[in-house]
């Protein structure tokens, strides 16, 4: 579903950049407004911006959509305890605050790193 809606999507634009294209210029900003264009008359003009108008909302429609089903399965992490975090050196893993706060638990954690014994040289890295 989501691939049909960003091909709808992609046509719309598409068509949408068409259509402002073969509009008329009528501010005449670098000196190319007005004369005759593709399309002179007054009700293909009205028609250009009529078309213009509803594949503008068709646009934001599907640019809502969009944006919408990209959150639809997202859920709500902790940024504290994540599936794949790395445990300190010392082997434990850092257990939430029962008291204090974030800066009490993460002190406690520098200080059951600062007492694990540093390595006396490079190591190898071992597999699993």
């Amino acid at each position: 579903m989501h691939t049909v809606v960003i091909v709808i999507h992609l046509m719309i634009v598409a068509v949408m950049i068409g259509a402002v294209l073969l509009q008329k210029s009528e501010g005449g900003g670098l000196g190319m407004g007005g004369g005759a264009g593709f399309m002179s008359s007054r009700g293909t003009a009205n028609l250009l911006t009529r078309t213009t108008a509803v594949l503008a909302v068709g646009f934001f429609l599907t640019s809502l959509f969009l944006s919408w089903y990209a959150g639809y399965d997202r859920k709500p992490s902790s940024i504290i305890s994540q599936p794949g975090q790395t445990q300190p050196a010392g082997g434990s893993p850092i257990a939430p605050p029962t008291s204090g706060g974030i800066l009490d638990s993460l002190k406690k954690a520098d200080e059951q790193q600062q007492q694990a014994p540093a390595p006396s040289g490079p190591q190898v890295p071992r597999s699993q």
